[in-house]
């Protein structure tokens, strides 16, 4: 949306001009970032429709993969020399997600009101992470910004790609358990009842897993109504739960309980661990710090709270390898790795290794997982229906047998 305004500069002087902004208080704060006083200001040209109203509101999110590319074109730009606002001013006009592009003209609104670019960044916490700000603030002091938005880059694609194997790996047995419970209960109000009459119009005796299998379909049958509303009401309630602090700790409990898919997320948490300790450490941010913004982006309550101890231990003078000794969710390869480390002096060397070996682990544990899983899956899919029609052929040919 277009608006024309007026306003008075820090010289005192009445200027007039546009602004495009999603809405009059947007464009009202990119001004005064400028250091200009509005007098006036009025929408020009409002787009009109809900395609228009909502485009951007609706749909404000920017995925990993979009980060991924702004920080190698930032860094691409940083390389020819180009200044900062003018790279930021290039992104915004190229980027085609709305909202990232008014983000990006934000950040250049800062800039050029002679904000450093690390705390333009840290206005926009919701595509801008602590730890992507802090490693921002780092190259900035080091003075090698180029290198740094390219590390970042190198960073977010590994982590995308590490976060995408995980997901994909779940995709496959979640789609085949939905398959499996909605042809279990398919089978159950629609064939089973009318097989159930015929054998109970026959007077035949009635086997009692043919009996077991009635009683599923006639309470599905009689009662599903309710059981849906029931299962729809307990999920909003349990989605509450996993909103709330202990809810979000007591999932993330349950996730590394799961056999197979627990060790998944454990390596997925212990890569991301090292790779972040490896990258703020090696920018020169110092532990505490650097263990603080590792829990805060983590991703998991249980390592978090972890992290957060190991932080009070390291402020009392203990070495983060001991700290990490204390629990069984470090493995002991890690924390003797850590060890060795800082007795040469080389955590920050251990640490990529470590990161590498983790990655490692999680793809070949996401193989294992898609290699074991497909194969249950059938077989179990399988066995369900299987037995679902033995339950009820076999007395029904045993009828057919006896007439």
């Amino acid at each position: 949306m277009l608006f024309t305004y007026q306003a008075i500069d820090q010289a005192g002087k009445t200027i007039e001009g546009t602004v495009d902004a999603v809405s009059q208080d947007i464009a009202i704060s990119s001004l005064q970032r400028r250091g200009l006083t509005i007098v006036g200001i009025d929408a020009q040209g409002a787009k009109k429709g809900l395609a228009a109203i909502g485009a951007i509101s609706l749909f404000e999110t920017v995925s990993n993969r979009d980060m991924v590319i702004v920080s190698r074109q930032i860094a691409t730009l940083f390389e020819a020399q180009v200044s900062a606002l003018r790279v930021f001013r290039l992104l915004a006009e190229q980027v085609e997600k709305p909202y990232l592009a008014r983000v990006l003209t934000e950040v250049s609104d800062d800039l050029q009101a002679g904000n450093q670019i690390s705390k333009a960044l840290s206005k926009h916490p919701k595509i801008f992470s602590e730890f992507y700000v802090n490693m921002v603030r780092a190259g900035e002091e080091s003075g090698k910004l180029d290198a740094t938005f390219l590390f970042l880059a190198d960073y977010l694609d590994r982590n995308y790609e590490l976060m995408s194997k995980a997901r994909n790996a779940l995709i496959y047995p979640a789609f085949v358990i939905v398959t499996f419970f909605s042809v279990m209960a398919l089978m159950l109000t629609l064939v089973i009842p009318k097989v159930s009459a015929i054998l109970i119009d026959s007077g035949q005796p009635i086997p009692f897993y043919t009996r077991v299998v009635i009683a599923l379909s006639n309470a599905l049958t009689d009662y599903g109504i309710f059981l849906l509303i029931l299962l729809i009401v307990g999920g909003l309630i349990v989605s509450r739960y996993i909103r709330t602090d202990a809810g979000a700790r007591s999932f993330d409990k349950l996730k590394l309980s799961i056999p197979f898919v627990g060790l998944l997320y454990e390596k997925l948490y212990l890569s991301r661990i090292a790779d972040n300790l490896n990258a703020m450490l090696s920018s020169g941010i110092n532990t505490i710090r650097a263990l603080e913004i590792t829990a805060a982006v983590v991703g998991s309550r249980v390592y978090r709270d972890i992290l957060e101890e190991t932080i009070e231990s390291v402020k009392s003078g203990n070495p983060i390898s001991e700290s990490f000794a204390k629990y069984p969710e470090m493995p002991s390869i890690m924390v003797q790795m850590m060890k060795v480390g800082e007795e040469t002096g080389e955590v920050g060397s251990i640490l990529e290794k470590l990161a590498r070996f983790y990655r490692r682990e999680v793809t070949n544990a996401v193989d294992t997982l898609v290699n074991l899983i497909e194969p249950v899956m059938i077989v179990a899919l399988g066995l369900g229906v299987g037995v679902l029609l033995a339950a009820v052929l076999i007395p029904i040919y045993n009828v057919s047998g006896s007439v």
